[in-house]
């Protein structure tokens, strides 16, 4: 199987196109921060943290970021690393989720969403000088006031 169709089969399976409800061994958790080869931090709905590995399918294919969450697996093999990812969720998944009520009641966070659809949460780009745009009254009154400072001068 070519690079190309291996990383097609894999974003098909990693993404949510079949919305099915989690199993009785899975459960939802969020990503608290990456700790490399392929092991993250997560936190779990009752506030335990672990490491959970990616699976070598995904590897070089799928990325995960802090605050993400994601559908774990546990595994028996291994103290330090709990859980094997198996899906991760994006907004549509975590929509469906509630509707289902099967998304966990501590990751609710309505603040956090209001947030991020505001348009002034978006990046300013600071490398570039801003035009402001004022009223005609202040420009009017700016202008006499330069005006009257440089007659002093």
């Amino acid at each position: 199987m070519s690079k190309v169709t291996k990383r097609k089969h894999v974003m098909n399976e990693t993404l949510w196109d079949d919305y099915e409800l989690p199993k009785e061994n899975q459960s939802i958790v969020k990503v608290l921060k990456s700790r490399g080869n392929n092991l993250h931090e997560i936190q779990t709905p009752t506030g335990e943290e672990y490491l959970v590995s990616m699976p070598g399918k995904f590897r070089k294919n799928i990325w995960v970021k802090r605050g993400d969450y994601i559908l774990v697996e546990p595994i028996e093999e291994g103290d330090k690393v709990k859980a094997e990812i198996v899906k991760i969720m994006n907004k549509g998944s975590i929509k469906y989720y509630k509707e289902n009520n099967v998304w966990p009641k501590e990751f609710d966070d309505n603040k956090k969403e209001e947030l991020k659809e505001n348009d002034d949460d978006l990046f300013v780009n600071t490398n570039r000088a801003h035009m402001k745009s004022y009223s005609s009254d202040i420009d009017s009154s700016d202008s006499s006031d330069s005006d009257s400072q440089s007659d002093d001068k």
